[in-house]
């Protein structure tokens, strides 16, 4: 990490700004919902990420938080069609971003046309005023794969490609996957690290290596590692 006279290079409320404070756990309820973004609000962090299941969302009069959602979660298994509905009525309900993931699979057969298509019909729905997320699942892609798949994202019109979902056995986020993605697309699209950020250290690496969004669902916990939080509760989650 590096750091100036001791002082971290980002401070808990530049660091809030990056952070999608995250609940996607399947048992995860109304109220804990609410505890999340009144918890996204007290920190700072510039949303909060949820399952499409949670909307619509009641957030406090004046906030400037966010609400992203995921869509084909987790597996990215889904028919395009469901996918592009799922996108489409999370839209309605209220959500300002949209975090798809593609079907690895046709990745891992070298379909990256399939892979765009995908993409693409998702992006159809989804007004140029909000964010489209494209999660790759970078930890079972090759180099060579990570890069064909952010390529497709850049031509499907998606605004961030994004690592991980959390859920895969074979990891999530590293520092050498954001650079890799940050690399190929090159200023064109954000690059979003989630999956294992969980502390101070993980998260200015990611920075470092080309991140511009983090997926966080232990946020008090990590923040408090730049010297402006407290953590309270319980803060252990998927991201």
């Amino acid at each position: 990490m590096n750091t100036t006279n001791s002082e971290p290079v980002l401070d808990a409320r530049a660091l809030a700004r990056y952070i999608d404070h995250t609940l996607l756990k399947p048992e995860a309820t109304a109220a804990d919902v609410e505890a999340l973004i009144a918890e996204a609000v007290e920190l700072g962090t510039y949303s909060v990420c949820v399952s499409p299941a949670m909307l619509p969302l009641t957030l406090p009069e004046g906030s400037d938080l966010k609400v992203a959602v995921v869509c084909g979660f987790p597996s990215g298994k889904h028919k395009t069609e469901i996918k592009t509905i799922e996108a489409a009525l999370s839209i309605e309900q209220g959500a300002d971003e949209i975090d798809m993931v593609i079907d690895v699979g046709a990745a891992k057969a070298g379909r990256f046309d399939l892979v765009a298509a995908d993409i693409a019909s998702v992006r159809s729905v989804i007004p140029t005023t909000h964010v489209l997320k494209v999660i790759i699942e970078s930890a079972v892609l090759t180099d060579e794969e990570i890069v064909a798949v952010c390529e497709a994202a850049v031509e499907a019109g998606a605004d961030f490609v994004k690592t991980s979902t959390g859920f895969s056995p074979a990891g999530g986020a590293t520092v050498h996957a954001v650079r890799l993605m940050a690399h190929t697309v090159d200023g064109k699209l954000g690059v979003k690290a989630s999956g294992g950020v969980r502390s101070y250290d993980d998260a200015v690496a990611m920075i470092e290596a080309g991140a511009t969004r983090l997926g966080v669902s232990g946020s008090a916990a990590l923040l408090a590692g730049a010297g402006g939080a407290t953590v309270t509760g319980d803060d252990a989650g998927t991201y």
